[in-house]
């Protein structure tokens, strides 16, 4: 049984080594050390004696590095870079995307006929004198998609045997495209091969750039000469210094965060956006509890009847998925058409809830305290179990009404066990994207904002804005953003362990 097990692993770690070795040839010699190295440490632990104990440790370390480490630190690495874009690409797939540009030698177009011939082939025909159309003509050998796609050039010989195949129609030259747009033909005694221009012609096209020795590129129509910058990561004018063509990744250093507070076009909005992300979150927390914990007193209140009915009812947005509320409200807030307006409108007042920053933002207080107050209630009505009566009949007798009892008794026997929960609350209300996402997508928008960037936005729904929602795609600088964000939360997060480590500690009398 041992030497079918380690059998197995020997397999599985000689299977791993060949796909980490794929992934360093493939350009990603990092992730494929990193997958060696994880592969040789499980088949490590899983058998050797000594490490019985983190056999049962391994898969959830290795779930957490997978799905929340390596994005983390991908995260971060994006943060010193310029990747966006505007720069997807390696230098090498950017001087292929020169070299794929060319342009019309000497404006002349042929029609071609495309038909098909035996076992998947092809073949091509190119008419010289329509007056006498299929007897002086450029006929190809058959040929198969993948010859076609991997450009090599294809002969044509002058007036060879007619194909005998069907004639393609132009559904079928349409659908013909990915490999024959690749496709390249050498006519006879011609040097500038033919490529397809059209869907029914072909003309001959020569490379526009040429590399020299020294690597710059040379436009061979305008004389226009690029130069590559490292620092930059495009080529660039040799003259006036402006890019020109796609970019490639490059490592910037802190030039994204240093851009962040400095650039007064991406400082201000960002600003901004921290100063009401940090209110929203504390608004949110402190409407939340308040109104939660009223409630739970409301309904601690002995003489109440029907409390169990009224609890349940209280309860139920928390029961209910957020996303469905949040789209209920929205249109309840609508403008034009939504309920709420049509109310207000009685007493003569029109709020604009998406257009004014001011009134959007109230609106998703609003929303926000509606979805929050269900959990303050909850956790609220548990710690006033703990409470004793007696406190109360004590006050009682010394004459103490009921905004006493809340301010001497209740909200301080309550509120200690209760910051813990206030902070992760806060935590989450800072990244609470599904809101701002759902309800305003960010609108509106800041005046002069160098990014896309909203009155209402979260530095969360920010950076996705900037990521996926800009057409500059700015991957480097949202990242930055989220590193920031990542350092905040992780701050919150060890306050709230703090809080709650004095909270459990036990009493020295």
């Amino acid at each position: 049984m041992k030497f079918f097990s380690r059998s197995v692993w020997l397999i599985v770690v000689l299977l791993a080594l060949a796909l980490a070795g794929r992934m360093a040839l493939g350009g990603a010699p990092v992730l494929g050390a990193a997958f060696a190295a994880a592969a040789l440490f499980a088949a490590w632990v899983y058998n050797s004696r000594r490490t019985r104990a983190a056999r049962y440790l391994l898969p959830g370390l290795a779930t957490f590095a997978v799905f929340v480490l390596m994005p983390l630190l991908y995260t971060v690495y994006i943060a010193f870079t310029n990747f966006s874009g505007t720069h997807l690409l390696d230098r090498g797939r950017v001087r292929a995307w020169f070299a794929q540009d060319t342009y019309e030698a000497d404006g002349t177009y042929l029609p071609f006929r495309l038909h098909a011939a035996d076992e998947g082939r092809w073949q091509l025909v190119v008419p010289l004198d329509r007056a006498e159309f299929g007897r002086n003509r450029l006929v190809s050998r058959p040929f198969t998609e993948e010859e076609a796609a991997s450009g090599t050039p294809i002969p044509l010989g002058l007036n060879t045997t007619p194909p005998s195949g069907e004639r393609a129609g132009i559904r079928d030259i349409v659908a013909a495209q990915p490999w024959l747009a690749k496709a390249r033909f050498a006519a006879p005694g011609e040097p500038v091969p033919l490529v397809p221009v059209s869907l029914r012609a072909l003309a001959p096209r020569l490379p526009r750039w040429s590399e020299r020795p020294d690597g710059t590129l040379s436009n061979a129509v305008t004389g226009q000469l690029l130069v590559p910058d490292d620092a930059l990561g495009n080529y660039v004018d040799a003259t006036t210094r402006e890019p020109v063509g796609p970019g490639w990744r490059v490592w910037v250093g802190g030039e994204n965060f240093r851009s962040l507070f400095a650039d007064p076009a991406l400082r201000a909005p960002f600003l901004r956006i921290f100063g009401w992300n940090v209110a929203f979150a504390f608004l949110s927390v402190a409407i939340t509890f308040a109104v939660g914990v009223l409630l739970a007193c409301l309904l601690q209140w002995k003489a109440l009847r029907g409390r169990a009915i009224y609890r349940t009812l209280l309860i139920l947005p928390y029961a209910i998925p957020a996303f469905i509320p949040i789209l209920v409200f929205r249109g309840l807030f609508n403008e034009n058409f939504g309920e709420i307006n049509a109310l207000l409108s009685a007493f003569g007042l029109s709020p604009h809830w998406f257009t004014d920053p001011w009134m959007a933002r109230l609106m998703i207080l609003i929303v926000n305290t509606w979805l929050g107050y269900p959990y303050m209630l909850i956790i609220s009505s548990g710690m006033l179990q703990a409470v004793p009566d007696d406190l109360y009949e004590a006050t009682a007798i010394d004459g103490a009404g009921p905004w006493t009892n809340f301010y001497r008794i209740t909200l301080p026997q309550i509120f200690p066990p209760l910051f813990p929960l206030l902070i992760a609350s806060f935590a989450f209300n800072f990244n609470n994207f599904s809101l701002i996402y759902l309800l305003t997508g960010g609108k509106p928008d800041i005046p002069g904002s160098a990014t896309v960037a909203g009155s209402t936005d979260l530095l969360v729904s920010y950076t996705f804005r900037m990521a996926f929602k800009d057409s500059a795609a700015r991957f480097g600088f949202a990242s930055a953003v989220a590193t920031l964000l990542f350092i905040v939360v992780a701050l919150l997060a060890w306050q709230q362990l703090r809080f709650s480590a004095k909270t459990k500690a036990p009493a020295r009398g």
